[in-house]
């Protein structure tokens, strides 16, 4: 005698809903999630991008100022007088750049659009242009003060003038209309184009040359050199 198997009802079709259903709202569970770090992550990237330029930047200000303390880079080519006989005054003083094409040489001065910017060619391409995100210009000048400068060695006749510097991007200047002093970019926070330099520094600079430091002088318009 054959029996029956009682049917039982089938749950596939309710299981495949459910399983649908919750695929569902762990996809909308991530997005949500996705949409609350995505302003952390992109924060915590440009903080990193931001940290590395300033240190890139930082190591090119202290490889400028060593390099014309060693005489392996000339001294700058612009001099401003320092009227007030403080020569962080007359180095504040001092204009940014202008921006424009950038003529310039691997570590060497460029050409244009200024002759005392100094190109960091960190992209290895031969000199500097204002396309690479990469590249970083030095801008170098230096303050005598109105009585001819500090006397460091008054028998050899050793003088010394402040030596300024600012380092900003290479990419400014192709792309931004005017540039800005005084006040350093943030070390953290963005990656955008800012026309503050990155960095900014000064330190004395020892001349042993008489005839160099009058030089200088000259183009400072000082007298008492």
């Amino acid at each position: 005698m054959s029996h029956v198997k009682p049917s039982q009802p089938s749950t596939r079709k309710n299981e495949s809903g459910f399983t649908i259903i919750e695929s569902l709202v762990a996809i909308i569970v991530v997005t949500i999630l996705m949409i609350g770090i995505a302003p952390v992550i992109v924060l915590a990237v440009a903080n990193r991008v931001q940290a590395k330029r300033v240190e890139q930047a930082t190591q090119a200000a202290r490889s400028y100022i060593d390099g014309v303390i060693a005489g392996k880079i000339e001294h700058p080519s612009v001099m401003v007088k320092d009227v007030i006989s403080k020569a962080d005054d007359g180095l504040a003083a001092q204009a940014a750049p202008t921006t424009g094409t950038l003529t310039c040489a691997a570590n060497a001065y460029c050409t244009s659009p200024a002759t005392n910017l100094y190109c960091v060619d960190l992209d290895n391409t031969g000199g500097c242009e204002s396309s690479s995100p990469q590249d970083l210009i030095v801008q170098g000048f230096g303050a005598i003060t109105t009585d001819g400068g500090v006397s460091v060695h008054a028998a050899k006749n050793y003088r010394a003038y402040e030596l300024g510097v600012r380092v900003y991007r290479a990419y400014v200047f192709g792309n931004l209309s005017t540039l800005e002093k005084g006040e350093t970019q943030a070390a953290f926070g963005g990656v955008g184009l800012s026309p503050n330099p990155i960095v900014q520094t000064s330190t004395g600079i020892v001349v042993d040359n008489p005839k160099t430091y009058k030089d200088l002088c000259d183009d400072a318009s000082v007298t008492g050199c």
